[in-house]
C-alpha cells in the first residue's frame, strides 16, 4: 500500500519542515511495516512538499499515525502549513 501526504507550507519554514524530516525520516522508515519514505518538492510550487511511502498493510499505517513518534511529528510539522495537508491511500493496480 502507499500513502501520499501532500503539504504546503509558508516559504519562511521550508527550512524548517526540511530539518524535521531530516530528524525523523530513518525512525519513521524503521517503523513496523514502513518500507520506504520518499521526500519530492514541486517544481512550480516550491514550498509544496509530497511524501510518498510504502506500507506492508494499512494496519501497519495506522499503527503509525497512531503512534508517539507520528504526534511528535506531525505537531512540528503541521505548525508550519500555509494550508490543510491532503492524503490518499493507494493500492498499485496489477495488470
Amino acid at each position: 500500500m502507499k500513502r501520499i501526504v501532500k503539504m504546503t507550507f509558508r516559504p519562511d519554514t521550508v527550512g524548517e519542515f526540511l530539518t524535521v524530516f531530516e530528524e525523523n525520516c530513518r525512525a519513521i522508515t524503521a517503523f513496523d511495516g514502513c518500507r520506504s519514505v520518499e521526500l519530492l518538492r514541486s517544481i512550480q510550487e516550491p514550498n509544496t512538499f509530497f511524501t510518498l511511502s510504502e506500507w506492508d498493510s494499512e494496519d501497519d499505517l495506522n499503527a503509525y499515525r497512531n503512534s508517539q513518534l507520528f504526534s511528535e511529528v506531525w505537531a512540528k510539522t503541521k505548525a508550519l502549513f500555509t494550508e490543510r495537508a491532503n492524503a490518499w491511500s493507494l493500492n498499485t493496480v496489477e495488470r
